[in-house]
């Protein structure tokens, strides 16, 4: 999670420390206080929300070293600087170096409080902005992968756009097939842990008496066949981001080695008696209800309670019709790109047939389709397409086709009621309803 403001001072002397806690406090400035740049250095990490003041003079490495470390990591970062008195030239080459400001000492408890005031402000503009950048580009570019036009798909992606870049938990439940590891590496990849790994283990892939070694680890020697140290999923993702697929498939015990893991940040490895500190985002993923599952007893209920900070629900594909048209599309394009053909036209029949189909493999079964349509297939094997599954798609096939095109008239219009209603022949008001019917989004509303 984001740290609030803050003032982190740097000072040897702990009068001089204690002198500016006590002065920032009386004007209700949070601060903390550090003895040298090194132990700076170790408390400013990526989610630091604060300024830093320093004593250029300090044990070890010297404050202005600090500045040129702490702005390689953020050139952002207001760092101000306190000199000795007479040390103007060591001043204005540290602000040429791009110290925030400088104090020279002595100085008052008011001086102190105007710069650190100022210096915040500064950080907490600059701040609000990269997180709106963030946040527009989030969105233009998750359109790109995350495809569907449907009210809750633009839900969906609103909020990946507004937690991402955080480091909370995060829990996605959907049915098979919805695109559960995409949207975790969504929210990888508009995090600023991108850089870092994203590391994917499938819960119900691995056998029991594998799974503590494949995600925790193991020293050498430490169980018959173990020949050498291998690094655990949950440490390899260090500074990343780790997927957990199919969650409630992870043994019981093993849930309880996770929850002190997530709670105290290190783990050990099997044979070792030696922690090792970790920071990974956990991305879980379930087919499941992990909180009834909780109350059965079968997953553990502190665990859900850890992973499930920010939810995410994937609809299945049957919920949203009226984005199955532009995601076999996307899906056909890519198909006939890969096998080295023109993409077929789809005719009015085989869209029919895709939006009276229930879906039950979701979007992992419109992609197999659209293979199937680039290869001149069937799109449909006969069996598949029984009366059961067949007719009571048709009122919802009818009504993702209407919803298909009045997003499509809304958005050629750039969401003008007056000039879609007159491209679709209906009435300004009937054209209103139906997008409050639908619970549709103008163009205009973002």
């Amino acid at each position: 999670m984001t740290e609030p403001l803050c003032v982190l001072i740097v000072e040897d002397d702990p009068h001089v420390l204690l002198g500016c806690q006590q002065a920032l406090a009386l004007e209700d400035i949070a601060s903390e206080g550090v003895a040298s740049a090194e132990q700076a250095l170790a408390r400013v990490g990526e989610d630091f929300a604060g300024i830093v003041i320093s004593d250029i003079r300090l044990p070890g490495m010297d404050g202005e070293a600090l500045l040129e470390r702490l702005k390689a990591r953020d050139r952002s970062l207001p760092v101000v600087l306190i000199t000795g008195h007479g040390d103007i030239s060591m001043a204005v080459r540290a602000m040429r170096n791009g110290a925030y400001d400088f104090m020279e000492k002595p100085f008052s408890p008011e001086r102190l409080v105007e710069v650190a005031r100022r210096a915040l402000e500064q950080r907490g503009l600059a701040r609000e902005v990269t997180a709106l950048r963030r946040q527009l580009h989030g969105r233009q570019s998750l359109e790109q992968r995350i495809i569907g036009r449907s009210p809750a798909m633009q839900q969906l992606r609103e909020l990946i756009a507004n937690v991402a870049d955080t480091s909370a938990n995060v829990l996605i439940e959907g049915e098979t097939g919805t695109g559960k590891e995409l949207i975790a590496r969504s929210l990888h990849d508009f995090s600023r842990r991108q850089p870092q790994q994203f590391v994917a283990l499938n819960c119900g892939g691995l056998p029991e008496h594998l799974f503590e070694s494949e995600i925790f680890g193991h020293e050498a020697h430490a169980f018959t066949g173990a020949g050498k140290r291998r690094i655990g999923k949950i440490e390899h993702a260090n500074g990343g981001t780790l997927f957990l697929d199919e969650v409630e498939s992870m043994p019981i015990n093993l849930q309880i080695k996770l929850l002190r893991v997530l709670q105290e940040r290190t783990l050990e490895r099997l044979g070792s008696n030696q922690s090792v500190a970790v920071d990974c985002r956990v991305i879980a993923a379930t087919k499941a209800d992990l909180e009834a599952l909780g109350q059965a007893k079968a997953f553990r209920s502190d665990l859900y309670y850890r992973l499930n900070v920010v939810t995410l629900e994937l609809p299945p594909l049957r919920e949203r019709r009226e984005d199955i048209r532009l995601l076999f599309e996307h899906f056909l394009q890519q198909s006939s790109l890969r096998f080295d053909r023109e993409a077929p036209a789809l005719d009015a029949q085989t869209l029919s047939r895709l939006l009276a189909h229930d879906w039950p493999g979701n979007v992992r079964e419109l992609r197999n389709v659209a293979e199937r349509f680039a290869l001149g297939l069937p799109v449909f094997k006969a069996s598949s397409l029984t009366p059961e599954s067949a007719g009571p798609g048709f009122a919802e096939a009818v009504e993702a086709f209407e919803k298909h095109l009045l997003l499509e008239a809304l958005e050629r219009h750039a969401g003008n009621l007056s000039q879609a209603s007159q491209a679709l022949g209906l009435a300004k008001t009937t054209l209103f309803d139906k997008v409050k019917k639908y619970g549709l989004r103008l163009p205009s509303e973002g």
